[in-house]
């Protein structure tokens, strides 16, 4: 695959991120996805990279923004740089408690693609900056439209 479409592709992945479209997103992954976020277990295929859908989508209300995307000649790797403007709107398992605290996380991830389809991400980001920033806007409670 070409760099200009593993770009669009990319490209296309976090519009749908951006815009809560979470079967777009899993229409651009392979059935056999390795999904990687730091702190977390390996998921392995589709049904697990929904169920982690499933699972942000109840606990997280993401924005990605300044967006900067790389991708190799080949189209077969692509990186990116993005910061995620959240709120915090359910409790995770073993995280502070969720009272609709905001936050601002740099963070990055790191793609394969194959066969014009997402076969790997792998995503970081500073946990315990996050946990701290929670933790500071703790009683804070987002505007309905942030």
């Amino acid at each position: 695959m070409a760099n200009k479409q593993s770009r669009f592709l990319i490209d296309t992945y976090f519009a749908a991120f951006n815009a809560g479209d979470t079967k777009k997103m899993e229409s651009l992954v392979a059935e056999d996805l390795i999904h990687d976020v730091n702190q977390g277990e390996r998921r392995v295929g589709k049904d697990a990279f929904w169920s982690f859908n499933v699972h942000m989508t109840r606990c997280y209300k993401e924005r990605l923004t300044d967006i900067e995307l790389f991708v190799n000649e080949e189209g077969t790797r692509a990186a990116a740089e993005f910061v995620v403007n959240g709120s915090y709107i359910d409790t995770d398992t073993g995280l502070p408690e969720a009272k609709g605290q905001t936050y601002k996380l740099p963070a990055g991830s790191f793609f394969e693609i194959r066969d014009g389809q997402i076969a790997r991400i792998t995503t970081y980001y500073n946990l315990q900056n996050w946990i701290d920033q929670v933790k500071e806007g703790e009683g804070e409670k987002v505007a309905e439209d942030a």
